[in-house]
């Protein structure tokens, strides 16, 4: 691993990243009041579809998606034997229990818990956006957690780039297992689609662009890192003003579905991010291991989820919806989590194996 990939990740979080979820809520309040307001102009933005992709919603997932992998260094992939047991930890969690267990909580809770309260017709979707939700592991900003918890930055980046590499190739299967096991039909060729342009084509994109300015060198990758980097949050703020002008009508018919959807959301944050907090813990990883370790795994490659949602379902889906909830959820939630493993950090030491 080289010097430059740990120049290479973020500082702590910004003020802007701070208040992440006040900016989302003022962009659902924009939208709502955009959509109510201007209904022609966005219902013509919706039919700009090419193959069942939106083109200004698939410009602005690039314009996120491409700045955060930029950050992402693949050549850390040789240090993952050095901490095996934290790296098993991140793949049992990220892949065989994080998407199952949001499918059955999206069961327990979609079709159980809250079925009076919601509208029968959009169940199956709000099931499927909490699955695209869980199917895809944090990229981005998981820097940043790992970051405040003191994380092992050479871990932490090897761990990113092990999971965007199995990323482009189980997403798809994952997604469409489980929406079988749900009873929920999804055209493949959609969902291929999908894998191609937001994980595959960003992921060359932003390689290749990191290996033009590592070139030059570090100083050109660290200048370029943040000159773009409010180009991410722009572009995210911008769909879920646009998301939220077509999802206003059913918000205001039933304010309390983003509630109903973020219980099971915040239930598998706690859930999977203590799991992978304790296994760490029994299998006598440092600290500085088992931080991003868990914080990946309650973390969502949200940009991802909301893009294929879109794709799958629609503008006005409950999918797209749910996915959305996870953006509003995410900077609260992970902080109460950073907060936890800092704070547990004696525990922690006290009692591993």
């Amino acid at each position: 691993m080289t010097t430059t990939a740990l120049r290479a990740a973020p500082a702590p979080m910004s003020v802007f990243e701070r208040y992440l979820s006040v900016w989302v809520l003022a962009c659902i309040g924009a939208g709502i009041a955009l959509g109510q307001r201007f209904p022609g102009p966005f219902q013509a933005i919706g039919r700009m579809e090419v193959a069942q992709v939106n083109l200004p919603v698939g410009l602005l997932i690039w314009v996120m998606i491409v700045p955060m992998l930029l950050k992402v260094d693949f050549a850390s992939l040789s240090q993952v034997r050095q901490h095996w047991r934290g790296i098993g930890v991140t793949l049992f969690v990220n892949w065989a229990v994080k998407p199952f267990s949001m499918a059955l909580l999206g069961w327990i809770f979609i079709r159980h818990v809250f079925a009076t309260w919601l509208p029968a017709a959009q169940a199956d979707s709000y099931v499927a956006g909490l699955i695209l939700l869980a199917a895809a592991p944090c990229t981005a900003m998981v820097f940043v957690w790992s970051r405040l918890t003191g994380g092992h930055a050479l871990f932490t980046l090897s761990q990113v780039a092990l999971n965007d590499t199995i990323m482009v190739f189980a997403f798809a299967p994952i997604v469409a297992l489980l929406l079988g096991l749900s009873a929920i039909s999804v055209p493949w060729d959609t969902l291929i689609t999908s894998v191609l342009l937001y994980i595959v084509i960003p992921v060359i994109l932003a390689q290749v662009w990191r290996r033009v300015l590592l070139a030059r060198g570090p100083a050109a990758l660290e200048a370029t890192l943040a000159r773009i980097g409010p180009w991410s949050i722009a572009a995210l703020l911008a769909t879920l003003v646009l998301l939220f002008a077509f999802q206003g009508e059913a918000i205001l018919r039933q304010p309390l579905v983003i509630v109903m959807l973020a219980v099971p959301i915040l239930i598998q944050v706690l859930f999977n991010s203590g799991l992978a907090y304790w296994l760490n813990r029994r299998l006598g990883e440092s600290h500085d291991v088992a931080c991003p370790s868990a914080l990946i795994g309650a973390s969502n490659f949200f940009e991802l989820a909301v893009a294929t949602a879109i794709s799958l379902f629609g503008f006005e889906s409950g999918a797209a919806l749910a996915t959305v909830v996870g953006v509003l959820i995410e900077v609260p939630v992970m902080l109460l989590v950073v907060r936890t493993v800092n704070a547990s950090k004696g525990w922690y030491e006290r009692g591993r194996a």
